[in-house]
C-alpha cells in the first residue's frame, strides 16, 4: 500500500498538473467507489480545484468548500488519463475538468476496496480522517513518548497503526525499526524519553529519504523499484554491519531486520507463536 512519501509525491505531481482547473462532473464505476451520500458529488461541479493535498495515507482533492478524500488501498492508482473510455479497465471513479482533462481512480486486483469520500469543511475532523494520529513532522520526541507509552505494543504494530502515527506502512516500518538499530518487536512502553529521541530521528530520517526518491518519479512505483536497507533484502548483507538480513514471515506479510543491528545478534523464530525478543 502506498505510504506518506509515495502519497505526498503523488500529491503534489497531481497539485501542479490539475489545480485551478474546474470540474465539469464527477463519475463512480462502482457501486463501492463512493462511501458517503452527503454532500453529493455534485455539489463540487463548477468549482475550481483549489489544492491537491495528503493526510497519512488518503489524498484530498480539495475544491471551494468540498473536499473529495481518496483513499487507494493496495491497488488503487489516481492519474490522469490519456482517453476517456466509457468502461475504463479497473474502474473505480473518474474526475472530468472542463479543459478536457480527468483524473481517473483504478484498483487492480479483485478486493476493490479504494474509494472517495466527500466533506464539507475542513476534512481532518471528519470520517475517514477523524480518527487518525498526528502526522510524522509535527511531533516532538516529549509526544512521541508520551504516545509510546500510553499505547503499550510491539514497535513494529505501533507503527503501523494510523491512530499512532498517520502515514506509516509496512514498508517504512521496516526501514524505521533498522535505521533507530530497535527490534521491531521492542515493547513501546518500555521506552525511555532518550530512545523515543532516537526513533522520531529514525522516523524522518527514513521518510526524509524516500521522500526525495519518490519526488525523482513521475508516478507511483511498486516497493520493489524503491531502495531500502532491509526490506525486500531478506538473505542479503545488512549495508551497515554486514550480517544476513532475516524476517519473521506471517501469512500475509513480514517483518524485516538485521541480527546484529537490532536484535543483540539474536535470530527471530519465524511463526507467529513465537516468543519474540522484548
Amino acid at each position: 500500500m502506498p505510504e506518506l512519501p509515495e502519497i505526498q509525491a503523488h500529491a503534489e505531481r497531481l497539485h501542479v498538473l490539475f489545480v485551478g482547473n474546474e470540474l465539469a462532473g464527477f463519475r463512480p464505476f462502482t457501486f463501492t467507489a463512493l462511501k458517503t451520500f452527503s454532500p453529493s458529488p455534485e455539489a463540487a461541479v463548477g468549482q475550481v480545484l483549489n489544492n491537491v493535498g495528503r493526510r497519512g495515507k488518503y489524498l484530498l482533492l480539495t475544491f471551494a468548500d468540498t473536499t473529495f478524500i481518496v483513499h487507494l488501498m493496495q491497488g488503487g492508482r489516481l492519474k490522469p488519463e490519456r482517453s476517456q473510455p466509457p468502461k475504463p479497465r479497473n474502474g473505480i471513479a473518474r474526475w472530468s475538468f472542463e479543459d478536457g482533462r480527468s483524473l481517473l481512480l483504478t484498483e487492480a486486483g479483485t478486493e476493490r476496496k479504494a474509494g472517495v469520500w466527500m466533506c464539507s469543511g475542513d476534512p481532518v475532523g471528519q470520517p475517514p480522517l477523524a480518527k487518525l494520529g498526528p502526522e510524522p513532522a509535527s511531533l516532538t520526541a516529549t509526544a512521541l513518548h508520551e504516545r509510546l507509552t500510553v499505547n503499550n505494543m510491539r514497535l513494529i504494530g505501533w507503527l503501523r497503526d494510523q491512530s499512532n502515527l498517520a502515514g506509516v506502512g509496512r514498508r517504512l516500518c521496516n526501514e524505521i525499526c533498522w535505521r533507530a538499530e530497535m527490534s521491531p518487536y521492542a515493547m513501546t512502553g518500555k521506552f525511555t524519553r532518550a530512545q523515543a529521541a532516537v526513533l522520531l530521528d529514525a522516523i524522518h530520517d527514513r521518510i526524509g529519504e524516500s521522500l526525495d526518491v519518490e519526488r525523482t518519479f513521475d508516478e507511483i512505483k511498486p516497493s520493489l523499484e524503491r531502495p531500502g536497507a532491509v526490506y525486500h533484502r531478506v538473505g542479503k548483507e545488512c549495508v551497515r554491519c554486514g550480517d544476513t538480513i532475516c524476517a519473521v514471515t506471517y501469512s500475509s506479510n513480514s517483518v524485516q531486520y538485521c541480527p546484529t543491528c537490532q536484535t543483540n545478534g539474536k535470530r527471530l523464530a519465524d511463526n507467529t507463536t513465537s516468543r519474540f525478543l522484548k
